[in-house]
């Protein structure tokens, strides 16, 4: 008999408290450091509460990691091959936007599709996060992003870099879902 496999909210809040261990952290500390509320936090790690990508991406400042490293599968064994079936997903319950983790497990460099719904936007943060170098590489439709007090539209084909040390907004402001790659080579921080 098979154990059953924890839906995604058990496994977000087992990792999160997994690198919050790793680091140190109290429940207290962390909460602080990604302000958010203790009672939050303790319900994410409970696996009781959907966190949106916006507070994940609060929980990976505090924790100083990418999102992308907080949704790897910890016990990936390492392997220059990751296969689609084995690429980690996690859908926004807020936005119902899709991410894949592309990248095979223990490279420095994060590749993950993103599918977006149409007239949907996220914020990120990024404020007290690592400068890591990202590319946004639009491959079906047209995204718009706000890096800092910069604006962008990318088009299909288009490639946006950019580092991660202030606040971005991604903004799908059409009628279509939309598909990008992110990447972030976590090697190359300022």
């Amino acid at each position: 008999m098979r154990t059953p496999v924890p839906d995604i909210d058990q496994r977000i809040g087992a990792r999160i408290r997994e690198l919050r261990g790793a680091k140190g952290l109290t429940l207290d500390r962390l909460a602080e450091q990604a302000d958010v509320s203790r009672a939050m936090l303790s319900r994410i790690e409970r696996g009781e509460s959907s966190p949106t990508a916006q507070l994940m991406n609060k929980v990976c400042v505090g924790l100083g990691i990418t999102l992308s490293t907080l949704l790897a599968e910890p016990a990936a064994p390492a392997s220059p091959v990751a296969r689609r079936g084995a690429q980690p997903t996690w859908r926004d319950p807020a936005t119902r936007y899709q991410r894949r983790n592309v990248s095979p497990a223990g490279s420095s460099v994060d590749i993950i599709e993103i599918e977006f719904p149409p007239r949907r936007s996220v914020n990120f943060d990024n404020m007290g996060m690592p400068g890591f170098e990202q590319h946004v590489w639009v491959l079906d439709g047209v995204l718009e992003m706000e890096v800092g007090d910069e604006s962008f539209r990318l088009a299909e084909g288009d490639c946006l870099k950019m580092h991660t040390d202030r606040p971005i907004l991604f903004r799908n402001p059409t009628r279509r879902q939309i598909r990008y790659a992110v990447i972030i080579n976590r090697g190359a921080s300022r």
